[in-house]
């Protein structure tokens, strides 16, 4: 009788590592990121010696914490009132005494209010955590456009992908958190374009009508209030999107969704208002001059329109490029910044990715509209960031002429690496496929994905001097320093 139960109970379990051994991995997998990436957490930070590598990651962590402590976020000093607010550190501002957040209000709401709940002691492990859970929608959202093999491959890929780990565990950065949020947003978005509602019992039905959009629109209004210069290349994205499952969509979901989004922006607008004097203005000074601008151009856009005077046209558009791209644009700096770091930086990952993508472009009379829509959306998300950010200057690394993983490039582009992976994921199925044995053809492709995360994990951790090793004794030397 026991053999018999245990022989059902072994026939039960194979059943279901053959039906879900993707699942299976991808569990184990987010544990192991979330427990690497907040290892560096832990071992750099301790009660007594709270101490980031970045003014912004300090700002954020210093309001986050002021927020869940006091439902504040802003910071009297007196001698302020004397010294015309000279008075603040890196990323804050000073107004009238205030010491104020130069950043956007996402992380610090969204961070703030989950240590509300939480506890402030978890905070910094806030954005590993995320991450985690960031690897699998990622993988859905993948598999939902390419397959379960992609999807599961571009995962185990993007867990060891030196950005994604570098900035998760470099926790007060806002980037991952915007990429998670995004990431999850944009997968209920395309789930509430799901077709399948008529052919499923009504659970779905509901669930693609009302929760769907529901979750897809406060995500993405989440996301928004994190990054909202990202509004940049969102609004043409998803209205892109729209426009292409409008039918599917309809009336009734665009509404719950634009709701929703609205519901997830209204804290940072309330915050807005109190902290700089109006619902749309923020932190950065030129962010408001740009915006006030964009307004102003926009309405005399409107009455020209109506007068029919062509010629102005010129004259309001330059206007409006001149105010998007308030640093300037330099089309040479971008693409020379791109090469460095997509191309040269990451060169193991954009070899593999370039053949994928030709293998992709090859085998183009297969493709469905979702491969079409997939391939225009990251080519016009690509064009955006690299121009946009690409025309700036940062310089991050003392070092001006080092490419390194911590200039601010790595984690504005995180939308684009993340858009690639899936191309170096075909050009290794491409490669293990060369066989039609199971088991050697499987066998190739761990070697090649073991190949490209020991190469990854490797310059994240050690290679250059931002790596997390180099940068875990350099914060083990400061602590000893300022402890004596």
């Amino acid at each position: 009788m026991i053999k018999m139960l245990y022989n059902l109970f072994m026939i039960k379990i194979k059943k279901i590592i053959k039906n879900y051994w993707h699942w299976l991995i991808l569990v184990i997998l987010a544990i192991i990121f979330f427990v690497g990436s907040g290892s560096y957490i832990y071992l750099s930070q301790k009660d007594n010696f709270i101490k980031w590598g970045s003014p912004d990651e300090t700002a954020n962590y210093t309001f986050a914490k002021l927020y869940a402590q006091e439902n504040k976020i802003s910071i009297f000093e007196n001698y302020n009132l004397i010294a015309n607010d000279l008075i603040h550190p890196r990323s804050f501002r000073s107004d009238n005494g205030e010491l104020k957040p130069v950043s956007f209000l996402g992380i610090i709401l969204i961070f703030g209010q989950l240590a509300k709940i939480i506890s402030v002691k978890a905070m910094p492990y806030f954005t590993p955590l995320l991450a985690a859970i960031g690897l699998i929608f990622y993988y859905l959202l993948i598999k939902k456009i390419f397959g379960k093999n992609i999807g599961l491959i571009s995962t185990l890929i993007l867990s060891t992908f030196p950005v994604y780990i570098y900035y998760s565990s470099r926790s007060m950065f806002h980037n991952i958190l915007f990429i998670v949020l995004f990431l999850i947003g944009l997968y209920f978005s395309l789930l509430m374009a799901d077709s399948k509602e008529k052919n499923e019992n009504k659970y779905f039905y509901y669930l693609n009508k009302f929760f769907f959009p529901a979750l897809a629109g406060l995500l993405i209004g989440l996301a928004i209030i994190v990054r909202t210069s990202e509004l940049l290349w969102l609004i043409p994205l998803f209205l892109f999107l729209w426009i292409f499952n409008i039918k599917k969509i309809g009336f009734v979901k665009l509404i719950i969704f634009l709701s929703f989004l609205f519901l997830g922006i209204i804290p940072c607008l309330f915050w807005n208002n109190v902290l700089y004097g109006s619902y749309f203005n923020f932190g950065y000074p030129e962010l408001n001059r740009t915006l006030v601008s964009l307004a102003d151009n926009s309405t005399g856009l409107i009455k020209i329109s109506v007068q029919e005077k062509f010629l102005y046209y010129k004259d309001i558009f330059l206007k409006f490029v001149k105010n998007i791209f308030y640093f300037g644009f330099s089309a040479d700096k971008s693409l020379k910044m791109a090469e460095n770091y997509i191309n040269n930086i990451f060169y193991w990952l954009f070899g593999p990715a370039v053949l994928g993508f030709i293998f992709y472009l090859l085998n183009i009379y297969k493709w469905k509209k979702r491969h079409y829509l997939y391939l225009f959306s990251l080519f016009f998300v690509s064009i955006i960031l690299i121009f946009y950010y690409g025309s700036w200057e940062f310089y991050d690394n003392p070092n001006r002429n080092e490419y390194t993983i911590g200039n601010s490039y790595t984690r504005y582009w995180l939308p684009i690496y993340l858009g690639g992976i899936p191309f170096i994921s075909m050009i290794i199925l491409k490669i293990s496929n060369f066989t039609k044995n199971k088991i050697f053809s499987s066998l190739i492709s761990i070697i090649l994905i073991a190949g490209l995360s020991a190469i990854s994990l490797s310059y994240v951790l050690a290679g250059s001097s931002e790596g997390l090793i180099n940068s875990y004794y350099r914060t083990k030397e400061l602590k000893k320093i300022i402890i004596k």
